[in-house]
């Protein structure tokens, strides 16, 4: 299907767009109208006058607007779109228009949902959906003809809480209770590898995982994979089934297995029980590090193997690059999209974003490289001539891309609220030899400060979405942490809290605002520190 394209958009080549603005179809869509409305209201006739166009420019709202759903889609089905991001609240189906609206518990769940499926098309039944922000702030469902679905969300929302499911108005089972804590998963359209780790990060957020098996069967890479409980299973099964675990390929199809224990005889790259550490590796197989089943045995913090065409020298433990919100982004956008797809030499969309909503006053190609490269190795930047609120910047690859675009749409740099989309162009063009473009144009391809051009690099692993907290390294014997604060703080912000790990060469440092921890990033990332100390800045999920 061919969307119209807005130019100053600069969009070309995808499948779909997905943003807090109105797609063309919706523009051109006779059938919607503005609504004034604060609420979405299913209430008898007046569910009839329903009115859910939402406004060009929505601000990020807990209720998310979802079109072009295919017919006969079930509740069900909608809402383990919203699942992975945190809790449902409440849903609205319009089948009559092929359209849902879903309520989230947290505007920031939706936020992130959002800005996942940004770079990641979500489909419904193998068909591309469209979601983007309401402008209604609450849906309103008090109407026995929306009895459905909220029995399916109740029934969602028990398994959840870890509660039984409830049972529809006609009495039948919305849920049946979970046959077995084994689910059996089928890897389709395997374009990138796929790892017992990977399956560990993804399925780990919905409950403890204890043991897995990979085989390839029917020239089909298969798992066997045991959670602690069934429910928990139920959970994974309802979230992910049908899911992509990178861009537009390996597809999860979920079912639950006869079995109901695994018996797994070797820990290493096939086969792993995280409750039985001290299990030989086998005839042939790389062993585990007896300090990474350690940590496996003491949580569920997934860990990040040898990828297949990679050079990875070791594992390491590995956090949601989105923390437990989004179990999906974390390997998709994180752990894949970085250290394992771009490293294997793939790139399947182009890498070249668009920002737009820039600080022209401000913005410089530096600040620019600085930020973007948080999330992967910037190439070159454009700030646009004629629009110098508006930069073009070439990543390593689309994944790279893809990456910073995830996790930078949306957040406030100099003030303003910045716009990151895929751009239409795929390499930005330097200036001709002898033109002075006034510096607006800079090619960072061999700069030393790129962060993941070494292979291996545990760069791949600390990746995080902009936060008030920042990880600092490479820090001096002699520096204190007056000297940090008082150097922090003069990056124009407030400095909250400061913690220095235990070798003194690492702290964490707590800013007022995101947008602080931004701008200190921007400008401290690399400050010499004296003595050939170069100090190394990046975000961190923790908080101190």
């Amino acid at each position: 299907m061919n969307f119209l394209i807005f130019a100053y958009c600069y969009l070309l080549h995808l499948p779909i767009y997905i943003s807090s603005q109105r797609s063309s179809d919706e523009l051109l869509s006779g059938s919607l109208y503005n609504s004034p409305n604060s609420s979405v209201t299913a209430n008898g006739s007046d569910s009839k006058k329903l009115r859910v166009e939402d406004s060009m420019d929505s601000p990020p709202s807990r209720v998310i607007h979802i079109r072009k759903l295919p017919n006969e889609v079930s509740e069900t089905e909608v809402i383990a779109l919203g699942l992975p991001f945190g809790k449902v609240t409440n849903i609205l189906m319009l089948k009559g228009k092929n359209q849902a609206f879903l309520e989230l518990g947290t505007e920031e769940a939706a936020v992130t949902m959002v800005n996942y499926y940004t770079a990641v098309t979500p489909q419904v039944r193998n068909v591309p959906v469209f979601i983007q922000y309401s402008n209604h702030k609450e849906l309103k469902t008090d109407s026995a003809l929306n009895q459905r679905a909220q029995a399916v969300l109740q029934a969602v929302s028990a398994v959840q809480e870890g509660g039984s499911p409830s049972s529809d108005a006609a009495g039948e089972s919305v849920l049946a209770p979970a046959p077995s804590p084994v689910l059996r998963i089928i890897i389709d359209n395997m374009f990138y590898p796929v790892t017992l780790d990977v399956l560990q990060q993804i399925f780990s957020k919905f409950g403890t995982v204890m043991k897995i098996i990979t085989f390839t069967k029917n020239n089909q890479f298969q798992a066997l994979l045991q959670f602690s409980d069934p429910v928990n299973a139920q959970q994974a099964k309802l979230s992910l089934d049908g899911q992509n675990i990178y861009n537009s390929c390996c597809t999860l199809r979920i079912d639950f297995s006869k079995l109901v224990n695994l018996n797994v005889k070797y820990n290493n790259d096939k086969s792993r029980d995280y409750t039985r550490p001290e299990l030989p590796a086998g005839d042939g197989q790389p062993p585990v590090d007896p300090a990474v089943a350690a940590a496996l045995n003491k949580d569920s913090t997934s860990l990040l193997g040898t990828p297949s065409g990679t050079s990875y020298s070791s594992a390491g433990a590995f956090q949601s690059s989105l923390g437990a919100i989004s179990p999906l982004s974390a390997a998709a956008a994180a752990a894949a999209a970085a250290g394992r797809v771009a490293l294997s030499g793939h790139s399947g969309t182009n890498g070249v974003l668009l920002a737009s909503n820039l600080n022209e006053e401000m913005v410089t190609p530096q600040s620019l490289f600085t930020l973007f490269g948080v999330y992967g190795d910037v190439q070159r930047v454009k700030i646009l001539y004629n629009k110098k609120d508006s930069a073009l910047i070439q990543m390593a690859d689309g994944n790279q891309a893809q990456l910073a675009m995830s996790h930078l749409n949306g957040q406030k740099m100099y003030g303003k609220i910045i716009r990151v989309t895929l751009s239409k162009h795929h390499t930005v063009q330097l200036p001709r030899e002898g033109l002075d473009d006034q510096g607006l144009t800079k090619d960072f391809t061999n700069s030393p400060l790129h962060r993941f051009k070494k292979p291996g690099s545990k760069n791949f692993q600390n990746i995080f979405p902009p936060s008030a907290t920042l990880h600092l390294s490479n820090i001096p014997e002699d520096v204190t942490e007056d000297d940090l604060r008082l150097l922090f703080s003069n990056s124009g912000g407030t400095v909250k809290a400061f913690k220095f790990f235990q070798d003194r060469k690492m702290a964490l440092l707590q800013m007022s605002t995101v947008e602080e921890a931004i701008q200190a990033l921007i400008d401290l990332h690399n400050y010499d520190m004296g003595g050939g100390h170069r100090l190394r800045v990046s975000f961190s999920k923790s908080t101190i």
